[in-house]
């Protein structure tokens, strides 16, 4: 087996364990509760926390813990569930190519056989754009939900 995956991996699952263990998810939604009131300023922290929870754990671990303690807060202010669940897994996406864990890049860099900076440097301009787009959908909802309302 490629031994360039399991450290990364290994990390990701005692993070996982870790944040669970020091009960981040409801201490998450102690602090996010107070900004029920302004739905665009919530979605803008709970994107900011994504992504610096991104660059420690990986996707499935972040939607499995996370998801359950922030729709609810969410959905509360008002934050249409489609929309969240696509900011949720852009965020997800950003946090795959974000190192150090970063399990794109890792596969990347064994299966290419280049070095971990070489990866870094050449994804920092797609990384530059998701985090763009991702701040122009927080501060224009609409252009995911209008869409939406449109199919329903």
């Amino acid at each position: 087996m490629a031994s360039w995956c399991v450290l990364p991996c290994a990390g990701a699952q005692v993070a996982s364990y870790m944040i669970t263990l020091a009960d981040l998810p409801n201490v998450l939604t102690s602090w996010l509760g107070p900004l029920v009131d302004n739905p665009r300023l919530l979605m803008a922290v709970m994107m900011i926390v994504l992504v610096l929870i991104g660059t420690a754990l990986d996707l499935t671990p972040t939607i499995l813990i996370f998801a359950p303690v922030m729709l609810p807060i969410a959905v509360k202010a008002g934050i249409d569930p489609v929309y969240f669940g696509l900011m949720f897994v852009l965020n997800g996406a950003i946090g795959l190519i974000t190192p150090p864990v970063g399990t794109v890049l890792n596969v990347v860099a064994g299966v290419g056989r280049i070095s971990m900076h070489s990866v870094i440097k050449g994804v920092n301009p797609f990384l530059f754009t998701y985090v763009l787009i991702l701040a122009l959908l927080v501060a224009f909802p609409q252009i995911v939900t209008a869409p939406v309302l449109w199919m329903r």
